[in-house]
């Protein structure tokens, strides 16, 4: 049984004990505990919070209530987290109502929702809350009876005597169980007692979103609401200048039309504040069809921006930026990144000398790789309700960061955070994009404006040209080979629009001795954000694509040549900061090559494509198999092995990859952005192309790594492999290779004799 301490003063849990009608609500600070407080931007947090609360409320009816804290937008977090505090806590799981908690920052703490660690995070706090409740309960009935703790047994949400025959439920026990110490240790369950975590189980909201419950930020409602929507600029680069409303005043439905700034001048950015349009113009009205039309009616002015200054204040500290106001094209982009990549760029890491080690090479391998920006198309486009007073501010809708944009909040409505309330809705779509918290300010000062309630909408169009976007990028891979085909240096070299991809600590760095990893960027004002295991989608593509075309010029079997280069990394690891562990690397392989029958001769039909990767403290590998259907190359099947540690809902753990094998696949063959002078050529799904259902794989079969690790995430680390496995089944199935995505737009298709060149801006 494992032992944990608790650090809650009984001062602290009574300040946040609800005790009423004999129901019993505990909470525990786990932050500190759990040695996390310091990956968080301090700046974002008010001074009196010390940590994230999880509660459990038990009514004298036996019902348990858990309040889940996270944000949730498909990951399944309203039925994981609850999961792992009924399993301590011995509870009856048909018997547990979930609830969506509001943003509190003392209770509830940041709750943010992305970088793959809902479930990491909360594994042990929440495990603490279940087993503390559990043994105060098992107090209260020893007390109740009199008889020694040790001979009662919970089960169920219930409390057993079994020498005498004695039973209660924790429902008639939690008004006593309330006025006991909190322990100062916990019996933590073993992982091989698990009755409820590693159980399937339904997701708790899943009746709600397929019979159409009002669940979701657009279908907020409120009584006297109205509707407002922003005309943004037509172009990064450019501001509003002027406008003519009279035509659009005079529409049916409007209220009100007005130029509104986001941020003064000289105000200070938190680490997910953006200005992507500051001078916005909106359209206020009754209803989005309404506004809508009106907005067509505006008559409006735009001017270059010029280059500007953002203070940001933050994750990498307090820094002035300038923002360029050049009117950006691809064609221009691709040009740009090519004459950087040629300049002297910051090293990252270097091992040995791989200089030495490229001059006496017998052989030398070199590829690059681009990928264009993404955009994150959430199926709900952006929308926030607000309505604020000179006194509080009442806002709700989907966002991932209720914590990190309250601060920018309190500044700009000149209000405590003591007086902002914001409700969470389940999101249509996160993948990060919610995390930058502009159209909730946006909304805030909109209602503020106009003294009245208002939901701000945005149309697809709004949503796809607004920036926040995933970067651009490019990366140069060099090997060198000695005249036995060993490899003797390793060189990466990544650069991007406005950031570079390179992670300089993971495979195959620490498995090869000679080893140079460097980046460079170009600053940019399309803005960017965090996209699905932000960077790490880029860079697994063109290290998985490149390590393929490795093992070919050495003749090893793709899997083989991995595996090797991870027993050097674990036998004989070079250089320091190695942030993989490569036993756990190499499992992942073995596994797949298990599963997917790799090698057997039953498989020579397909042409197969293997990538593994490390990102967000997980690992994936992916093997990809492609038929040719109708003169062009389809994914028919898939093979993912996973090893996330403890995997909490196993069902719903299995759909999160196939999710993210059917996001990569569709991205890695169809997913651009593009521009031209300064505007997006994409700003709809007619041309901004997503995978359709045909294209979707026939088969998804996802098999994960059983160990008793603590959960290390899983939204995010499934994604980046996909793109690569995809390249390199292209290639079996081709014959060429592709260096470029989207893949689609290149491969030739039959009677189509299309110039790429062409589609880009």
């Amino acid at each position: 049984m494992n032992q944990s301490k608790s650090t809650t003063s009984r001062r602290s849990f009574l300040k946040s004990t609800l005790l009423a009608g004999g129901g019993l609500m505990i909470s525990f600070s786990w932050l500190s505990k759990a040695g996390l407080a310091g990956a968080l931007s301090e700046h974002t947090l008010p001074a009196e919070w010390h940590g994230l609360t999880g509660y459990i409320k038990i009514t004298p009816d036996n019902i348990i209530k858990i309040l889940n804290p996270n944000p949730e937008f498909g990951q399944n977090v309203m039925t994981s987290l609850p999961m792992i505090v009924a399993e301590e806590l011995e509870a009856d799981w048909k018997k547990i109502i979930v609830e969506m908690g509001p943003h509190d920052n003392i209770k509830l703490g940041p709750q943010f929702t992305g970088g793959s660690n809902s479930v990491r995070m909360y594994w042990k706090p929440l495990r603490e809350a279940g087993a503390a409740a559990r043994q105060m309960l098992l107090q209260a009935a020893a007390q109740t009876w009199g008889v020694p703790i040790t001979e009662l047994s919970a089960k169920d949400g219930l409390i057993t005597h079994t020498t005498s025959g004695r039973s209660a439920t924790y429902g008639s026990l939690a008004s006593k169980a309330a006025t006991l110490p909190v322990p100062t240790e916990v019996k933590l369950k073993e992982a091989k007692d698990f009755q409820i975590v590693r159980h399937s189980q339904k997701n708790v909201e899943g009746e709600k979103v397929v019979s159409g419950k009002p669940l979701f930020g657009l279908d907020y409602r409120q009584e006297g609401m109205l509707y407002a929507m922003i005309q943004h600029p037509p172009a990064f680069g450019m501001k509003l200048q002027s406008f003519d409303a009279a035509a659009a005043l005079q529409m049916p439905g409007i209220t009100d039309v007005f130029k509104l700034q986001l941020y003064a001048e000289d105000f200070e950015q938190g680490g997910f504040d953006t200005r992507t349009f500051n001078d916005l113009l909106v359209v206020v009205g009754k209803t989005t069809w309404e506004v809508m039309n009106a907005r067509k009616k505006l008559v409006v002015q735009w001017a270059a921006a010029g280059d500007s200054k953002d203070f940001i204040a933050g994750r990498n500290g307090k820094r002035e930026v300038i923002v360029p106001g050049a009117l950006e094209s691809t064609t221009t982009q691709l040009a740009d990144m090519r004459e950087y990549a040629r300049k002297p760029s910051q090293e990252l890491r270097k091992d040995g000398d791989p200089e030495t080690a490229f001059k006496n090479a017998a052989q030398v391998i070199e590829r690059t790789y681009t990928a264009p920006f993404l955009a994150h198309n959430c199926m709900e486009p952006m929308n926030f309700f607000a309505h604020v007073t000179s006194e509080k501010a009442l806002l709700a809708g989907p966002l991932q960061a209720p914590g990190w944009i309250e601060p920018t909040l309190s500044k700009l409505l000149n209000l405590p955070p003591e007086k902002i309330e914001i409700q969470m809705t389940r999101m249509g779509g996160g993948f990060g994009r919610r995390a930058y918290g502009h159209y909730l300010s946006e909304a805030a000062l909109i209602s503020k404006r106009i003294n009245a309630p208002v939901h701000l909408v945005y149309s697809r169009e709004d949503d796809m040209t607004y920036g926040i976007y995933r970067p651009m990028y490019t990366a140069t891979y060099r090997a060198a080979l000695d005249a036995n085909k060993n490899l003797i240096g390793f060189h990466v070299k990544g650069g991007g629009i406005p950031e570079h991809a390179v992670h300089a600590n993971r495979f195959p760095a620490g498995a090869i001795d000679n080893y140079l990893a460097e980046g460079w960027s170009i600053p940019s004002n399309i803005t960017i954000g965090a996209f699905r295991a932000p960077r790490s989608n880029f860079i697994a593509a063109a290290e998985q694509s490149f390590l393929d075309e490795l093992a070919a010029a050495m003749g090893k079997d793709p899997i083989d040549l991995r595996l090797e280069l991870l027993k050097k990394a674990k036998d004989n690891p070079v250089g320091k900061n190695n942030e993989y562990d490569a036993d756990r690397y190499a499992g992942i392989l073995k596994l797949v090559k298990d599963k997917s029958g790799w090698g057997k001769p039953e498989n020579k039909k397909y042409s197969r494509g293997v990538a593994a990767y490390f990102c967000h403290n997980s690992y994936a590998a992916h093997v990809v198999d492609i038929v040719m259907k109708n003169g062009f190359p389809y994914v028919e099947r898939v093979f993912s092995a996973i090893d996330c540690g403890i995997v909490i809902n196993p069902d719903a753990a299995t759909n999160m990859v196939e999710g993210a094998v059917i996001d990569g696949i569709g991205n890695a063959f169809f997913g651009r952005l593009s521009h031209k002078g300064g505007a997006p050529v994409q700003n709809n799904f007619n041309n901004y192309r997503i995978i359709r259902h045909s294209e979707a794989p026939q088969k998804i079969e996802v098999h994960f790594i059983q160990n008793d690790i603590d959960p290390t995430g899983l939204g995010e680390p499934p994604f980046p492999p996909v793109f690569g496995a995809v390249a390199n089944a292209l290639f079996k199935a081709t014959n060429k290779r592709y260096y470029d995505q989207p893949f689609y737009e290149q491969i030739p298709k039959p009677g189509n004799t299309l110039n790429i060149k062409q589609k880009l801006g």
